[in-house]
């Protein structure tokens, strides 16, 4: 059966194999409290018995005649109960709790490791608000059934079980009417529950759906503002609100109705123990101890299956949540990391590029599958230790190179290698490190300056940050900040200027030192006074390294060892600035606009 097929509750026990043993622990004292907690009823029963029958009670019986010392054994026993209850009730809580906790905190980690190896094509097609809901509010949603549902479910589970059982031994005639409304109970709770899976679905995505749309929206924020359209997000979002309202009414309308019914159901067994029992004590057919045992474990028998309503729609919620999260983990891994080890101090940074062809999957079966391919049939070659340069106009296709080269996609056809050996052979992790990006879009995480420097070179010394960002011409904004290296630089770095944004993503490339660089149109998004403090910089660390620089402003890339020119995916002309310039190609024309000459027809 596949795993995607199986019921989520299926799922859950199989993903809680590993805590088999503090489940079965929790479970003991779930049982053993319920045994207690059912005691009293009988030791009111034993007082009722002493006090109508002394000489021929059940203590008497025992061998304790005398009624002063039957009523100190009772309370003995009462004491004894009373604290082996709450022991075991405790017990059982901290176990319960406990284990919720950390069955929240594995599969939260566990989905989001999953989730970080997952290729970058399944979050284009996402929402992070989608994905937020799941890693956090799923698995709250989980963890709150865990932390009381599941216990209750037990307790209720072993009371009907006690419970029958003594009734069965003490009252055989009357056990029946205990136990007729069981089968009621339980019909009537697996069709509430069929009933109540799809809507609980819906609201879990209608949850999904209220995530996204506020992320979406608190990072949007400042061009929300620039337009005045606080207004139309809000009703947006109000759309979104009550259709999760309206999504949880229709599960509520029916859930809430279960009570109601069941006590109905319950209301029929209570009164016929009640009246058929007593008319049998009143007969002498049954003792008035044994009766009153019988009347109160027929409380504790059907009353709390009330709660049933509410435990059930705390498993559907909870079920909801578990298929969405198990879904998650079930999702593929398309990108898989190679075996071939090549740490990035062995990297010499040769990259070939042999008949390449890739094209972005639009919802088809294969990449290629009704879509033209974004590149065609593309070899080049990167020698080791120089600059290339990669131009060409919008969508022709040039930084599609890079994420090949990073293996965020795979291509379709054709071969990708570094120092000879295939990139689909590589360990995944050794060639991300071998590979410095420095891209338009800088991507600063909210933290200090220094934070974002190191990030990815996490062990970096202070004098090593500092070091990277004195090379990046960033040393000097950093120490006017208010805090400098300590300076909180905000969600997304949005404290900073595009510039020193930019540079602070090459301190960050510098201090992770790698044998290849790739600098995706690096310097697109700054003012020329910005550009040239940057030029600068990577004229430093791009020295004995390998360098794929893909730009539009053609004065950046001119000083590159060789510019390969690329038009809807192919490659139309390669050479040094100076040879492109004489053959008055693509890449002529483009210097002339951008340096203001005439260009003729």
């Amino acid at each position: 059966m596949a795993a995607s097929s199986r019921h989520p509750f299926q799922r859950l026990l199989a993903y809680g194999r590993r805590y088999r043993g503090r489940m079965w622990l929790a479970s003991l004292c779930s049982v053993l409290n319920t045994i207690f907690d059912l005691a009293p009823p009988a030791l009111i029963g034993i007082a009722i018995d002493i006090v109508v029958d002394q000489q021929n009670s059940i203590l008497a019986q025992w061998g304790i005649t005398e009624l002063r010392s039957q009523f100190m054994v009772l309370s003995a026993l009462t004491f004894l109960v009373w604290i082996l209850e709450s022991a075991f009730q405790y017990a059982y809580e901290l176990l319960w709790r406990n284990l919720a906790q950390t069955i929240e905190h594995d599969l939260r980690m566990e989905a989001y490791q999953h989730v970080q190896g997952l290729e970058l094509a399944y979050f284009e097609e996402r929402s992070t608000g989608e994905l937020m809901s799941m890693l956090n509010d799923d698995i709250n949603q989980l963890e709150r059934f865990l932390d009381t549902g599941a216990n209750r479910l037990l307790q209720m589970s072993a009371t009907v079980v006690i419970i029958g059982t003594v009734f069965f031994v003490l009252a055989p005639g009357l056990a029946w009417m205990a136990v007729v409304p069981m089968p009621l109970i339980i019909v009537g709770a697996i069709a509430f529950q069929k009933r109540l899976g799809p809507r609980y679905a819906k609201v879990r995505e209608r949850a999904g759906l209220i995530n996204s749309r506020l992320a979406n929206n608190l990072t949007g924020i400042a061009t929300i503002k620039s337009f005045t359209a606080e207004g139309y997000e809000l009703s947006q979002l109000g759309r979104e609100s009550n259709a999760y309202r309206a999504s949880n009414r229709r599960a509520i309308s029916l859930s809430a109705a279960f009570i109601p019914l069941i006590r109905v159901i319950i209301l029929v067994g209570f009164t016929g123990i009640l009246f058929y029992g007593g008319m049998a004590t009143a007969a002498g057919n049954l003792e008035a101890g044994t009766y009153t045992v019988l009347v109160f474990l027929t409380q504790r028998l059907l009353w709390p299956l009330t709660r049933l309503g509410e435990t059930l729609d705390q498993y559907q919620r909870a079920m909801a949540s578990t298929q969405r999260v198990m879904n998650l983990l079930d999702t593929p891994v398309m990108i898989p990391t190679g075996k071939v080890a090549l740490p990035s101090t062995q990297v010499s940074g040769d990259i070939v590029f042999e008949n390449v062809t890739f094209g972005y999957s639009v919802g088809a079966a294969s990449p290629l599958e009704n879509h033209h391919p974004i590149l065609k049939n593309l070899s080049l070659k990167i020698p080791a230790g120089k600059t290339i340069a990669i131009v060409g106009a919008t969508g022709s296709g040039k930084s599609t190179l890079v994420k090949l080269l990073l293996r965020f996609y795979e291509v379709t056809s054709g071969q990708i290698t570094l120092d000879g050996l295939d990139l689909q052979s590589l360990d995944l992790r050794d060639l991300r490190r071998s590979i410095g990006l420095v891209s338009q879009d800088v991507f600063l995480f909210h933290g200090s300056v220094a934070e974002n420097i190191a990030y990815g070179s996490f062990n970096a010394t202070q004098s090593e940050i500092a070091t990277a960002a004195k090379i990046a011409e960033a040393h000097d904004f950093i120490t006017q900040l208010p805090a400098g290296y300590d300076t909180v630089v905000g969600e997304r770095g949005q404290k900073l200027s595009g510039g020193q944004r930019q540079r602070l993503a090459i301190a960050r490339a510098l201090l992770k030192n790698p044998p290849i660089l790739i600098l995706d149109e690096a310097t697109s998004a700054v003012d020329n006074e910005t550009e040239a403090a940057i030029q600068k910089s990577l004229e430093k660390i791009t020295q004995d390294r390998t360098v794929v620089a893909i730009a539009h402003r053609l004065s950046t890339v001119r000083n590159a060892h060789r510019i390969y020119v690329m038009e809807q995916g192919e490659l139309v002309e390669s050479g040094t600035h100076e040879e492109l310039v004489a053959k008055n190609g693509i890449y002529s024309g483009l210097w002339k606009v951008q340096t203001g000459e005439r260009v003729t027809a």
